[in-house]
């Protein structure tokens, strides 16, 4: 998640605010954290659909495209 995009979800939680920098990061890191959560979850979702045989690699694919995402 860009510095930007944290900012844009920010400002429809807070509206307009100057951020100070030492915030700014703690809600880059929060931001960064919540997308991690996000994605392992949507990992796990896709492990267990492929929990049928013929999906199984169709499954693990997804999952790990989804969790790659987090190393952009």
């Amino acid at each position: 998640m860009t510095k930007e995009e944290v900012l844009d979800i920010a400002e429809k939680v807070y509206g307009e605010c100057n951020w100070h920098d030492s915030a700014l990061a703690h809600l880059e890191q929060f931001a960064q954290l919540v997308a991690e959560h996000e994605r392992e979850a949507c990992a796990k979702v896709c492990e267990d659909i492929g929990r049928a045989e013929e999906m199984q690699a169709i499954g693990n694919d997804y999952a790990e495209a989804i969790r790659a995402r987090g190393q952009e």
